[in-house]
């Protein structure tokens, strides 16, 4: 089932186009840590949106549910888990990859201080969880 703590391995978080203008980008780009404080997700402008890359994990795991089979041994820190473009201010669509389970959601992000919250969807938008990161720096 899919979970938000482990949704932060994705974050939480694939492609999109960043519509905003640089400087949203720039005043949300940072180190979020999750819930738990077991993962860091580095978000940064990747050129085709915000990207956020897994850079820490307290207990380290591999990809063991990706979908691509090739892809199973590789380590979870270093993967980008989120992309995601800009919906107007400080709010970001796009897609979140669950590293737990391997599947990949249409997600959102809104932004405020120093926290983001995170919400991943199934079904078309009819089912969502959210999860709040709070800024690493």
């Amino acid at each position: 089932m899919f979970t938000y703590q482990k949704f932060g391995l994705a974050l939480v978080l694939s492609s999109a186009l960043v519509t905003g203008a640089a400087a949203d980008t720039q005043q949300v780009t940072g180190t979020y840590v999750n819930q738990s404080g077991g993962t860091k997700v580095r978000l940064s402008d990747c050129g085709t949106g915000l990207c956020g890359t897994v850079i820490w994990m307290k207990n380290p795991v591999n990809d063991v549910n990706n979908p691509d089979v090739s892809k199973r041994n590789r380590s979870v820190v270093g993967i980008q888990a989120v992309s995601l473009k800009s919906t107007g201010p400080a709010t970001y669509a796009g897609s979140l990859y669950d590293t737990e389970s391997g599947k990949t959601y249409s997600g959102k992000a809104q932004f405020s201080d120093n926290e983001v919250t995170l919400s991943g969807c199934v079904l078309g938008g009819l089912i969502c969880k959210s999860s709040v990161w709070r800024r690493a720096e």
